[in-house]
């Protein structure tokens, strides 16, 4: 038997020779209409196919020895930029006292003025000059304390600023510098007289570890008396230096770096999860108040959080990252090469009381009773969560999918408007057999 015919008997296609096919019109509709179907369906099952979609994932952070980012922007209206300080310490006993680095203070007008920011120029209460053209020979006295160690000249205390850290070194409170002959020649009291009715915005960021900790923004330099923090309040509770208060607005804060706006653009909407909850709950909180003596507490859980974009391979280990954050300019942390993205989400509750104690009368809380005495000022301390969520991109279907989707629609649809056919047809000629009787 020729080779042929062993195929012939296996073929599940049989076919009508022409002259057996009928067309009608009704069939030629059928087609046509089914044909723009079958477009419409494959158009969608290819727009399907190209959308992506983020898909949320908790796991136990694994993470060791990382750093993190923080990054505020926060304005007081009624404390000049000279009173305030930056105070960071966390759980495995680091501290960063008078946090400058990646740190911007921006000098504000009187609110009555406007609070309108000020030329940073003017912030500078502690210039270069009077130092550069002393006589050689000159050495400073630090009155009492032994010189710091950062001084331009070892064992002096050659400018204001100088003689300032030599009295926080030793715990001692500094004041306006009244008989200090450096801060009399800098002119020190007349500048912070001129700030006294301005405000302050602090902006930046700066890093820390990744363990529980919390940073503080109080009047007045700190220092550690014994086993306390403590800050200068001399300045700042001064009658003759204005009314301060700590009432603040903090127009961002967030940990690690923010969501990029194309990579918010690609994912979507409002109906994504990243989008949806990738939100700092604190930006544009509004705290006012009359009282000096007012403390306010900010408590957040922070949860890391990675976004892996569509196609993310590999990953750098935690140690590894750990090690090379100290090699990353402040802003760059946590952004990956590849589009990847470490940060972090948080959720806050808040606290606020006067330090001079009493009750919650006035707000109709009788029974809540608050102590009295500590620090002036804004704390945010904050606590990190064992878990880590990640988002990925991904395709709503793979390829294999979408071709299994096409075959489906083409044979579906070709199936379907088949049946329609026979059915006109079949309506069509037993119509025509009662009109011939």
């Amino acid at each position: 038997m020729p080779a042929k015919s062993r195929f012939t008997r296996l073929d599940a296609f049989t076919k009508t020779v022409e002259d057996a096919r009928i067309r009608t019109t009704s069939g030629g509709i059928v087609t046509i209409a089914s044909l723009l179907i079958v477009m419409y369906l494959v158009w969608g099952e290819w727009s399907d196919y190209r959308r992506i979609a983020v898909h949320p994932e908790l796991i136990v952070d694994k993470g060791r020895g990382e750093k993190m980012e923080i990054h505020l922007n926060i304005s007081f209206p009624q404390i000049p930029c000279e009173l305030l300080t930056l105070d960071v310490m966390d759980v495995s006993g680091e501290q960063q006292t008078g946090v400058k680095h990646g740190i911007q203070k921006v000098q504000l007008a009187a609110p009555n003025l406007g609070g309108m920011p000020i030329d940073v120029r003017s912030l500078d209460l502690h210039a270069d000059e009077p130092a550069s053209h002393l006589d050689p020979s000159y050495c400073g006295e630090c009155y009492g304390p032994p010189a710091p160690s950062t001084a331009s000249k070892p064992g002096c205390c050659q400018t204001c600023e100088e003689v300032r850290e030599a009295y926080a070194a030793v715990s001692w409170a500094f004041g306006k510098g009244e008989g200090v002959e450096q801060c009399q020649r800098e002119h020190y009291s007349e500048r912070l007289e001129a700030q006294r009715d301005q405000g302050c915005r602090i902006e930046g960021g700066f890093r820390v570890n990744k363990v529980i900790g919390n940073f503080h923004i109080a009047p007045g330099r700190s220092f550690s008396n014994g086993m306390m923090h403590v800050h200068d309040l001399n300045n700042y509770l001064d009658p003759s230096q204005g009314s301060h208060t700590f009432t603040h607005t903090i127009h961002h804060l967030r940990f690690g770096p923010q969501l990029p706006n194309d990579v918010t653009k690609r994912v979507g909407g409002k109906t994504l999860g990243w989008t949806n909850h990738h939100l700092n709950p604190l930006d544009n909180t509004d705290q006012r108040t009359d009282d000096a003596a007012f403390n306010y507490m900010y408590f957040l859980k922070v949860v890391s959080t990675s976004y892996y974009p569509l196609g993310w391979k590999s990953q750098i280990s935690s140690a590894d990252q750990g090690d090379s954050s100290d090699l990353v300019s402040i802003g760059q942390h946590g952004l990956g090469q590849d589009g990847s993205l470490e940060t972090h989400q948080y959720s806050v509750t808040s606290h606020k009381r006067s330090l001079k104690g009493g009750s919650d009368s006035q707000e109709g809380h009788k029974e809540r009773l608050h102590a009295s005495g500590g620090i002036p000022g804004v704390f945010f301390s904050y606590d990190i969560s064992p878990m880590k969520v990640i988002n990925r991109e991904e395709r709503t279907k793979t390829f294999t999918g979408f071709l299994t989707g096409v075959c489906a629609v083409i044979g579906g649809t070709l199936t379907v408007a088949a049946a329609i056919d026979r059915a006109f047809y079949e309506g069509a000629t037993r119509i025509k057999k009662l009109h011939q009787r």
